[in-house]
């Protein structure tokens, strides 16, 4: 058995497209949505679930919260008495401070790891982890339609890689890159590419997936991800615009008056709920295992963890 050969649907009529560590796929890098970090040294990708933390938090906090702050203050304004400041700052508390707690205490599922230093992908399934290493990997594109009568058809391409479980290398796991839906199969190999550049040729690389002293390609990708707290900005930029490109005459729509009355009361929500992930993200990063916790630091050690398994006796199959 080999370690990086995928296993392929026989199941399925759709196109399938095997693609390969060492070989463009003949698109450009692109980021789907599914980067989590891009640092000089790993890679990781967002895994399912708990993908709306912090939102309980944001909306308690930030809108409870911090409403009803406000409502205290506009009564300490009135009144000149404290009480209803403080009876306001005794309920409001508790509603940022008990999800928030809840929020970030609870550990997040740990993301897809591609680590350049040591060449190799890291996964972690119900608290056991699963390795591949880099070289001689492949991946495997399934393009699929959907079809049914509310959604009529919609077109899917799923893009996975085959991963051992690590010191037992007879259980293996065929592991998804991110979510298949509303994705076309020139966008998962565009996905890949971006992988790919990254392991060959990175940490940074231009649109043709060439190495790149800037990060000013890999910026531009993941700056389009949509974030929430940048809605009331995004709003401001396009009125601006509208304003140039009418010159001078109404530019104003009623949809816009409601984007400049409510984004600005939503922005603590969402910069809450953005700040409550992001710790619950770094609280979680001490879960990993600690042969791929120091594999992840700069100076850490730069052997395989199948190099390790051969080292030890176990049965792993050819690898580069």
């Amino acid at each position: 058995m080999d370690m990086n050969t995928p296993v392929t649907p026989r199941y399925s009529a759709a196109p399938t497209v095997t693609l390969e560590a060492n070989k463009p796929t003949g698109e450009q890098p692109m980021e789907l949505f599914i980067t989590d970090e891009h640092t000089e040294h790993y890679l990781s990708l967002l895994a399912s679930g708990d993908s709306d933390r912090g939102m309980l938090t944001g909306v308690l906090g930030g809108m409870g919260g911090v409403g009803g702050m406000g409502l205290g203050l506009l009564s300490f304004m009135q009144s000149g008495e404290p009480e209803g400041l403080f009876i306001m700052l005794a309920i409001c508390g508790p509603l940022f401070l008990a999800p928030f707690l809840w929020e970030t205490l609870r550990p997040l599922p740990l993301p897809i790891l591609f680590n350049r230093r040591t060449r190799e992908v890291y996964f972690d399934h119900d608290g056991d982890l699963y390795h591949a290493p880099w070289d001689g990997i492949s991946a495997v594109a399934n393009e699929f339609n959907l079809v049914g009568t509310q959604i009529g058809g919609m077109q899917n391409a799923s893009l996975e890689i085959r991963m051992w479980q690590f010191e037992e290398p007879e259980t293996a796991l065929m592991v998804s890159l991110g979510a298949p839906f509303g994705k076309s199969l020139a966008m998962q190999k565009g996905f890949w590419e971006y992988i790919r550049s990254y392991m060959n040729n990175g940490p940074y690389f231009d649109e043709y997936g060439n190495h790149s002293e800037s990060d000013a390609f890999v910026k531009s990708q993941l700056s389009v991800r949509p974030k929430m707290s940048d809605s009331f900005k995004q709003t401001l930029a396009q009125l601006k615009q509208a304003k140039k490109d009418a010159g001078g005459k109404n530019y104003l729509r009623s949809s816009d008056v409601a984007k400049l009355m409510f984004e600005p009361l939503l922005y603590p929500q969402d910069r809450i709920q953005e700040l409550t992930y992001s710790i619950a993200k770094r609280r979680s990063r001490n879960l990993w295992p600690k042969v791929v916790a120091e594999r992840l630091k700069a100076g850490g050690p730069t052997t395989r963890l199948v190099d390790l398994e051969n080292g030890q006796g176990f049965g792993v199959s050819k690898v580069s």
